[in-house]
C-alpha cells in the first residue's frame, strides 16, 4: 500500500524536473551560477538523477550503476536532451526497482547504513525524496530569476 504512493510522488517530481528543465529559455543558463550560489540547475539535476541511479537502483535494486558523483557537480554544457534522458533513466530506474518491493520490504533495513546510522528502506525512501525536492525547488528559483 506505500509502494505505489511513494512511487507515484517520485514519478510527479521527476516529471517537474523534466518541465523544469525544458522550461530554461537558453540552454546556456542550465549552467548558470551567480553569488554564493554554486550549483547550476544543470549540476542540479546530474546530481539528482545520479543520486536516484545509486541510491534507489544500485544499492536497493541492484543495477550495477556506478557513480561517479564528482561529475555530476563537475560537468558542464551538457546538452539539454541528456539531461532530460538522465531523468528518463532515473525514471525507469525507480520504476523497476520500486515494482519489486513489497511494504513489508520496505520495513527491512536499507542495505548501506546512511549519514553513521541503519534506516529502514522507507525511511531512506523518503529521505531521498525530500532530497530530490530541495533540489527541484533550487532548480525553479534559479530558473523564475534567470
Amino acid at each position: 500500500m506505500l509502494t505505489q504512493p511513494i512511487r507515484d510522488l517520485y514519478l510527479r517530481d521527476l516529471n517537474k524536473l523534466k518541465e523544469e528543465i525544458a522550461l530554461f529559455k537558453n540552454e546556456t543558463e542550465l549552467w548558470h551560477t551567480q553569488g554564493d550560489v554554486k550549483n547550476s540547475p544543470g549540476n542540479l539535476a546530474l546530481h539528482l538523477t545520479g543520486n536516484i541511479k545509486h541510491f534507489i537502483g544500485a544499492v536497493l535494486g541492484n543495477s550495477g550503476y556506478v557513480r561517479e558523483r564528482e561529475k555530476e557537480f563537475g560537468d558542464k554544457n551538457i546538452p539539454r536532451e541528456k539531461i532530460i534522458a538522465g531523468i528518463d533513466e532515473a525514471i525507469e530506474v525507480l520504476n523497476s526497482t520500486l515494482s519489486k518491493f513489497t511494504d513489508e520490504d520496505l520495513q527491512k533495513n536499507f542495505p548501506i547504513e546512511f549519514m553513521g546510522k541503519q534506516h529502514s528502506i522507507v525511511e531512506m525512501l523518503f529521505f531521498f525524496f525530500g532530497h530530490l525536492n530541495y533540489h527541484l525547488g533550487q532548480i525553479n528559483y534559479q530558473r523564475r530569476l534567470l
